[in-house]
């Protein structure tokens, strides 16, 4: 009798190995905002001309919505961190479902493709898989401006009845200051016929920089940045060269790098402003923070407990929450931490245990009680924000930490590793088994 033997594909996995107790010293140079770039290379096919924007980050994210924007017809041009985005060529209102159920900011492409092109296909929307987020905020706005809106078999189907296909402004109220539906509205508002008025609308800085392509583009559009926002629609919009803002999750995640290591960094660039709840919270837990107007230098030595409560901007951001719950695993006395964004934004709380952290769940609060070090360990990412704690922890950890979930890192964090590197951790991105 013949055997056969048959030798099993291994896949490997890539991760990364963490070196922990190390300290840092230095200076971070913070990328361009995910969150920001996303929408505004959506904005892209409100317009046939050029839109050019800078200081957009090299993600996995950025390659996605590039891929969805092309797949509508529009022309893609990368050179460094300037992305050239031209729509003369939008050849197509149905975006992709693999595209969208992969990237849920591909989702944005509704408000643009039914302003323009009166019909817009688009399939609901995938991504990390923290929570619920309904879209049914973007769809009650949607149709507040005249468009007939069905979801049918996981689409979302839009058209614009009558000759004109042309949406008519209107007054929308959201129910909650939802990020996404407010974007989403204001992009389909500028090329309407009338005003719109959008109540209870997020107050974001992303919002704040979307407003701020739109109105280089040559849209009117006032009150971003806080509760209403006004849009007076336009015939057509113009090409514009424009600046994404920096990201301030990134920002907010390298201050805590300094913290958790006890270190000293300097953080540029960075708008205070976008980081005040973060900061207020640092402080209080002991960290000495100074800022310039260009960048802020923290310093950290004792890290004592705080209480913290997510909320939509100006409050404590929730992209944050797990890479700060990191940092109060190490402090001193029993943190306070809850979740009211997203309903699954704890499963990082699990891997955090796995590493020696003291905590205790009750519902979407988090009873975090302060050890004097954590463990090195295998640990896996369950999305962005929490792939990033995991890094964190590590830093701060005895030994190695192995950690997993790259997939998630690298959608929302550029060079991570070598960033934090070049002041002084140690962390390694192997491919394992």
């Amino acid at each position: 009798m013949t055997v056969t033997a048959v030798r099993s594909k291994v896949i490997l996995t890539p991760q990364l190995e963490v070196c922990g107790g190390r300290q840092l010293s230095g200076e971070l140079t913070v990328s361009g905002a995910k969150n920001s770039a996303l929408v505004l290379m959506a904005a892209c096919l409100l317009s046939r001309d050029t839109i050019r924007l800078r200081n957009v980050p090299p993600l996995t994210d950025i390659t996605a919505m590039g891929e969805m924007l092309s797949s509508l017809g529009a022309r893609v041009v990368r050179l460094g961190d300037v992305l050239e985005l031209t729509g003369d060529r939008i050849n197509s209102s149905a975006a992709p479902y693999e595209l969208v159920n992969s990237l849920r900011a591909s989702f944005f492409c509704i408000g643009p493709l039914l302003a323009r092109m009166g019909m817009a296909r688009v399939p609901l929307p995938g991504g990390c898989q923290i929570g619920t987020r309904p879209v049914v905020e973007h769809v009650k706005g949607l149709k507040a401006m005249g468009a007939r809106v069905t979801i049918e078999h996981g689409v979302v189907n839009a058209v614009v009845p009558g000759r004109s296909h042309r949406l008519k402004g209107g007054r929308i109220h959201l129910d909650c200051p939802s990020v996404g539906a407010t974007e989403t509205l204001m992009m389909a508002a500028v090329l309407a016929d009338g005003e719109t008025v959008i109540d209870n609308a997020a107050q974001e800085p992303e919002v704040v920089d979307l407003a701020g392509l739109l109105i280089a583009m040559g849209a009117r559009v006032r009150g971003a940045g806080t509760p209403t926002i006004t849009v007076v629609g336009v015939e057509r919009l113009h090409g514009a060269d424009y600046a994404v803002i920096p990201d301030r999750i990134e920002a907010g995640t390298f201050l805590l790098a300094a913290a958790i290591t006890r270190s000293a960094l300097r953080i540029t660039p960075v708008i205070p402003e976008h980081l005040g709840a973060v900061i207020t919270k640092l402080e209080e837990a002991g960290c000495r923070i100074e800022h310039d107007g260009i960048g802020v230098t923290i310093e950290a030595k004792q890290i004592d407990a705080v209480d913290l409560r997510t909320q939509p901007f100006p409050g404590f951001p929730t992209d944050l929450q797990a890479p700060f719950m990191s940092l109060l695993a190490t402090a001193r006395g029993t943190s306070v931490i809850t979740e009211n964004i997203f309903e699954n934004r704890l499963q990082h709380v699990a891997e955090l245990q796995r590493m020696g952290a003291a905590i205790r769940m009750q519902g979407n609060t988090a009873f975090v009680e302060g050890v004097a070090r954590l463990s090195g360990a295998p640990v896996q990412g369950t999305d962005l924000r929490a792939s990033a704690a995991m890094v964190l922890a590590g830093l701060a950890a005895d030994g190695i930490t192995t950690v997993r979930g790259l997939e998630y890192l690298d959608r929302g964090y550029a060079f991570l590793e070598d960033k934090l590197n070049a002041v002084g951790a140690q962390i390694s991105r192997i491919n394992a088994a």
